[in-house]
């Protein structure tokens, strides 16, 4: 009986922290990358180890330009090495929210990003690339040429870190109407309410809430938002709720930013109780506190990883 080689998994500098939580798994083999940065900035890979004719895993999130082009740097040489097939997981799709032009003349880097990982070399059985909760569903499509893509959920995590939270009595809630469909589905599947706020758009860069669509008084909220900035939109959110009756607030996130100052503006705010995310971000390991709890998505990532192994 022949023993099929295991995944190598490689990562980005920036994502080494989840490359190591998956090869917890022993299914796996840690892939081996010399890195070098010279005097002048520019940067140096080496790829040790042999990926000829192996199925081969690089993770990293387009978080940055230089991030961004060490995965096309890396997955390149995977497939100059003779790699059988790429997957490339990106737990964070960077300038998700430039996926279409507004204004005349602005560029829509979601696609010029998406053209860049499409340019990247074949390997034999061809690439795919692993997205997570992508802020914009319309984002597989910009990919070209053979290049595969699969939108992976973390519902499974959510789900249950809501249920940990709400116990068995909560109302799920979104930020605004833009992604009440997804509150929904999952508040379904739960097995509980569902809730959003309405908003007015004042001007080009100003909204005012108006109201919300659900009876939350005396009820713990939970609200969930697939993408954490700055929190502005958050705050609004959460005021709504409480000046509504909400007994309680906690957030849910995939993907926590948090520039700057963001968490310890939303935990002064004195509106919400904890926020739980993944840690589909790796600046948000920094910041993670009492009030900011970090989930992993390694087991969901490996998980996959192991399913399409088979295709």
């Amino acid at each position: 009986m022949q023993i099929k080689d295991k995944t190598i998994i490689f990562s980005t500098q920036s994502y080494n922290y989840l490359k190591n939580e998956i090869l917890a798994n022993q299914e796996f083999e840690d892939g081996q990358i010399e890195r070098k940065t010279f005097p002048d900035g520019e940067h140096y890979y080496r790829i040790l180890s042999n990926v000829e004719y192996k199925e081969v895993a690089l993770i990293g999130g387009t978080i940055s330009d230089q991030d961004t082009l060490e995965i096309y740097d890396i997955a390149s040489g995977l497939v100059d090495g003779g790699a059988r097939k790429l997957n490339i997981v990106i737990p964070l799709y960077g300038y998700s929210t430039m996926e279409r032009a507004v204004k005349k003349g602005e560029i829509v880097t979601a696609k010029t990003r998406a053209r860049l990982l499409s340019a990247i070399p074949q390997a034999y059985f061809g690439n795919r690339v692993i997205f997570i909760d992508l802020h914009a569903e319309g984002i597989p499509h910009y990919l070209e040429g053979g290049l595969r893509a699969i939108h992976l959920y973390a519902k499974p995590i959510i789900s249950q870190i809501a249920i940990s939270l709400g116990k068995e009595d909560f109302v799920l809630a979104s930020t605004d109407a833009g992604r009440a469909k997804w509150v929904e589905s999952l508040a379904n599947d739960i097995g509980v309410q569902a809730a959003f706020v309405y908003k007015r758009r004042i001007s080009g860069s100003d909204t005012k809430l108006t109201g919300v669509n659900a009876d939350v008084k005396g009820k713990t909220v939970i609200i969930y938002d697939d993408m954490i900035r700055t929190g502005g939109s958050l705050l609004q959110a959460a005021k709504a709720y409480k000046e509504a009756g909400a007994e309680k607030i906690y957030v849910l996130s995939t993907h926590g930013i948090f520039p700057n100052e963001a968490v310890q503006k939303l935990k002064t705010s004195n509106l919400i109780e904890k926020i739980v995310v993944t840690n589909t971000h790796p600046k948000v390991l920094e910041k993670q506190d009492d009030f900011l709890e970090v989930v992993s998505i390694a087991n969901l990532i490996s998980e996959s990883l192991q399913t399409i192994r088979s295709f």
